[in-house]
């Protein structure tokens, strides 16, 4: 996006970004709107160099910041997460670890788990798991709707225990 953004208008995103903030224009659709009416961008780039001026998406914020995050007020959560990335490390060189705004997405080709500080107390753990029937703790897949297929509940590190690592090892040899 930011290659065609320089081919298109022969200037960098840095370039636009000063541009933005100079106007002191702080909401996105009046940043879109400006860019459009102002400069003829099209909708897409106008929705680009916004959110890169607010500093709005997820590319725009490094790991750590985002993991600071999720876990800011949830601390007590983190060595759940810590400990299900170290298990997951072990399958493979393959694995992508996605940092995201709300979550950190695991996946190979496909996504195949999904870790989640759903409250100050829980940790979502989101599966792909096609063709399993939920039981025990696997559950359906709740608020993750169709980006998993079940969930577990997780609270304390010792919850990740042989079942749930198997559940994860299944998922992510699903994901190839």
């Amino acid at each position: 996006m930011e290659k065609g953004l320089l081919e298109k208008t022969g200037k960098s995103l840095d370039h636009w970004i000063k541009v933005v903030r100079a106007t002191k224009i702080e909401k996105h659709g009046e940043i879109i709107k400006f860019l459009k009416a102002e400069h003829g961008f099209t909708h897409g780039f106008a929705n680009f160099v916004s959110l890169k001026a607010r500093a709005a998406d997820a590319a725009s914020f490094d790991e750590k910041d985002l993991i600071e995050a999720q876990y800011k007020g949830k601390e007590s959560l983190k060595p759940i997460y810590e400990h299900i990335l170290g298990e997951v490390k072990k399958f493979g060189d393959d694995v992508e670890v996605a940092t995201k705004k709300a979550n950190v997405s695991l996946k190979t080709k496909k996504q195949f788990a999904l870790v989640q500080p759903s409250t100050k107390t829980r940790i979502d753990l989101g599966l792909k798991l096609k063709g399993k029937e939920p039981q025990g703790r696997l559950e359906n897949s709740g608020p993750f709707g169709a980006m998993c297929t079940h969930r577990i509940k997780l609270s304390q590190v010792s919850e990740v225990d042989a079942e749930v690592i198997n559940y994860l090892k299944e998922a992510y040899g699903q994901s190839h």
